[in-house]
């Protein structure tokens, strides 16, 4: 019931009530008018004050409570205390208005703790990247000190520290990119340049590149392409390759086998075409695997801080594989590897009406 309609009803009764109980009282009374005046009048009196309380007390609990209830929620937000409910037991305006109050205190109390998630995130971001950069920075001024200090006095050494300084730095400047993507990321201001190109050719491509680097770091690496025909895919070719060295490099940090295996594989699933990314890594315990595309996330952070690593690189991996329209998932058996499943829609022409 609306809240005009209580407070008419209410006016109604105080008015009418009364007068109706006074014009039954005279019916009675009619034949002894005189005498029982005074009894009316008592009557009367008595009417109007049992209905204006029973109305005083109606309006107390349809209208009062529930204000006192919201100026004490209104008085708990402002002192920053969320943690209470807001119930409604009306349908009226101060009904509504409760309902709005709670769900403006339920949106507050969201916003309120995911600033707290988003502040914990920054501050751990905050603390890797300082351990991450502080790694490299102490090897590069280590070996540049050792060549200031004249310790490198042969070609052999020299050459060694200066590659040695070259791979540190490349270190840096791959994390420093990592959080330039990631804070992109975060703001939806990744920059993509999409492209229709044929599968084949540009998995090929990676998987050749991909081989030569792991070879130079003592990995086997085999790519197997199971796709009846080419087809065309809509991808940015450079975010994309992020995707898949992001996952290699992941597998290259936990690799704990004395002869490392990376397998890449091609193949067709209907409207979409699959990369399969298999090594012979740690592996991924069962509780974290659900866990692992989430941001910050570390499977074991003692072990991780030793690893490096910012902890964002599989998140930036799922972003960018979403914004390709596809998903990516992977499954993991632990101490014998992990294999991460990614899929790309594949590009079809629409025939034009004839």
């Amino acid at each position: 019931m609306k809240l005009k309609t209580k407070l008419v009803i209410a006016f109604m009764a105080v008015m009418i009530l009364p007068t109706f109980f006074v014009i039954l009282a005279m019916q009675l009374f009619t034949p002894n008018a005189a005498g029982a005046m005074g009894e009316i009048q008592e009557l009367y009196l008595l009417v109007v004050f049992l209905t204006a309380s029973l109305l005083i007390y109606w309006i107390y609990r349809t209208v009062s409570i529930p204000l006192s209830k919201l100026q004490a929620a209104a008085r708990n937000i402002k002192e920053g205390n969320l943690d209470f409910e807001i119930r409604s037991e009306t349908d009226d305006e101060i009904g509504m208005l409760c309902r709005d109050f709670e769900e403006m205190r339920l949106r507050l109390k969201a916003n309120a703790e995911e600033k707290i998630a988003f502040d914990r995130e920054n501050k751990e971001l905050i603390s890797n990247i300082s351990h991450d950069l502080k790694t490299p920075i102490t090897a590069i001024k280590g070996y540049v000190e050792g060549i200031m200090d004249g310790v490198a006095d042969t070609p052999e050494k020299m050459d060694r520290y200066i590659k040695t300084i070259y791979n540190k730095a490349n270190e840096m400047d791959l994390l420093i990119n990592e959080l330039t993507l990631y804070s992109k990321i975060d703001t939806n201001r990744i920059p993509y340049d999409f492209s229709t190109i044929s599968a084949e050719n540009y998995f090929g491509d990676c998987a050749e590149d991909l081989a030569m680097e792991l070879e130079e770091k003592g990995v086997e690496f085999t790519y197997q392409n199971y796709l009846e025909e080419d087809s065309k895919v809509i991808v940015d070719p450079e975010q994309l390759r992020r995707v898949i060295n992001n996952i290699v490099n992941n597998s290259v940090k936990y690799m704990d086998k004395p002869k490392a295996k990376i397998r890449m594989s091609l193949k067709d699933v209907g409207d979409f075409i699959q990369v399969e990314l298999e090594d012979n890594a740690k592996g991924i315990a069962p509780k974290d695997l659900p866990y692992i595309f989430d941001r910050f996330y570390r499977t074991d952070a003692s072990r991780n801080s030793s690893k490096g690593g910012s902890g964002i690189g599989l998140s930036i991996v799922k972003k960018i594989v979403e914004e390709h329209g596809g998903k990516i998932w992977a499954t993991s058996e632990n101490g014998v590897g992990t294999t991460m499943y990614f899929v790309i829609r594949k590009y079809q022409e629409v025939p034009l009406s004839e």
